[in-house]
């Protein structure tokens, strides 16, 4: 243990650990950028920690290093780090602020210190991570945050495979590639031609394929094709809607044709039997010629607005009938979209299907020219790598399979098989 810092130098020696703290602090946080807070991270066996002490005397306003106690500790595989004066203190599944404030109390009751000594404990280097299977160098490797189960299978120098078979693994990676692609292909196509069906059924909603019911991107998928359902029927509702009002609009025009036709009508009856009289008694020299003249004029009058009347009429029921023929025509239009979509939408899935055919059948071809093809099956002809790891949780060693991009944790075993498997 030194000895107690001069007064001169306090501040410097403040100053000098407060610099030192905050590159630790930096440190422990770009250590810890996989998980939301640094200080929820949880040790393990072969986790190593930077451990730093000291303790402020406030009798004389001093800082007393304990660099004896202040160094780099692995925890062991009893789940232990050992420190000098506090001994084995237990750190698997403790956070390092547990573990600062524990060595905190543990050295004041050892020494009956007055002031509790501060410690400090930062991760410096993760429990690394294990590779195992069909890798071209399985072992053990140093965890760094945002490591991927492709990444470290990358470390591992990827699948394994003879020296001459780069080319089948560059052919089986090319074709995995391609099949990827389709299926994620396949999939829209299969929602879509549900959509399709619907439509044509003429139904408000569609029911997801059972094929795809466990597909990664079912919902998304289904919710897209769902929105440009909902919009094409809107759309077509609003056509049809307008055409209906128009149709109602041409009809309530005819019938109040048809009442001024009856109007006019009585009127020119009218005007043409005064016209009648007003030319007996011309002839009988008893009516003035203008007087002759007005009834024939009122009545010829009449006549022409009622064959404007009947024009309208004739006009508004041609109307109604474009109308009609209209929503024919929009409803036919419809339908043959429809059957056209349906009709292209079933030839790309039987091209995409003859796709796949394909690349599963170069891929297995590549595994079967590998020099492990002989661990193979090869009557299932399809290609495939399956990825889990082997994480202890509460206590307890758990295999769960995992995907490519599935981030990995502190003291992961990574298994990696290649194979052939069913469709």
């Amino acid at each position: 243990m030194n000895k107690p810092i001069s007064d001169g130098k306090a501040g410097r020696s403040r100053a000098l650990q407060s610099g030192v703290a905050i590159a630790a602090g930096l440190s422990a946080f770009l250590l810890s950028s996989f998980v939301a807070n640094a200080d929820d991270y949880r040790l393990g066996t072969m986790d190593k920690v930077r451990i730093r002490v000291a303790e402020w005397q406030t009798a004389d306003g001093t800082i007393r290093d304990w660099s004896v106690v202040s160094g780099d500790y692995t925890v062991g595989p009893s789940g232990n780090i050992s420190l000098p004066f506090v001994g084995d203190l237990p750190a698997s599944g403790q956070t390092t602020d547990t573990i600062a404030k524990q060595i905190g109390v543990a050295l004041q009751k050892q020494f009956a210190l007055k002031d509790r000594p501060s410690a400090s404990v930062e991760l410096s280097e993760f429990r690394p991570v294990y590779l195992s299977g069909d890798l071209e160098k399985p072992g053990e490797y140093p965890f760094a945050p945002n490591l991927t189960v492709v990444k470290a299978v990358s470390l591992a120098g990827g699948l394994r495979r003879a020296e001459a078979g780069q080319r089948f693994a560059r052919d089986f990676i090319n074709a995995k590639g391609d099949a990827v692609v389709y299926m994620a292909d396949r999939a829209r196509l299969l929602v879509k031609q549900a959509r399709l069906q619907a439509e044509t059924a003429n139904k408000d909603s569609f029911e997801m394929p059972k094929e795809l019911q466990s597909h990664p991107e079912a919902k998304a998928l289904a919710a897209s094709e769902m929105a440009l359902m909902t919009s094409r029927k809107k759309r077509l509702t609003l056509q049809l809607q307008a055409l209906a009002d128009l149709r109602a609009l041409l009809q309530s025009e005819v019938e109040t044709l048809a009442k001024k036709t009856e109007t006019q009508t009585r009127q020119l009856e009218l005007a043409t039997a005064d016209r009648d009289k007003v030319d007996d008694l011309a002839e009988k020299g008893l009516v003035l010629s203008a007087r002759k003249m007005s009834a024939e004029q009122r009545a010829a009058d009449l006549e022409a607005t009622l064959l404007d009347i009947d024009t309208n009429s004739l006009k508004a029921k041609q109307d109604i009938s474009k109308a009609n023929q209209d929503e024919i025509t929009l409803r036919n239009d419809w339908d043959a979209q429809l059957a056209q979509e349906q009709q292209s939408t079933d030839a790309q899935l039987d091209e995409l299907d003859l796709k796949l055919q394909t690349s599963n059948s170069l891929m297995s071809e590549a595994l079967t020219q590998s020099t492990d093809a002989a661990r193979f099956d090869n009557s299932t002809g399809a290609a495939s790598i399956a990825y889990s790891i082997i994480r202890d949780v509460d206590g307890t060693p758990k295999e769960i399979p995992v995907q490519e991009n599935t981030a990995l944790q502190p003291g992961d075993l990574i298994k990696v098989t290649a194979g052939l498997a069913m469709r």
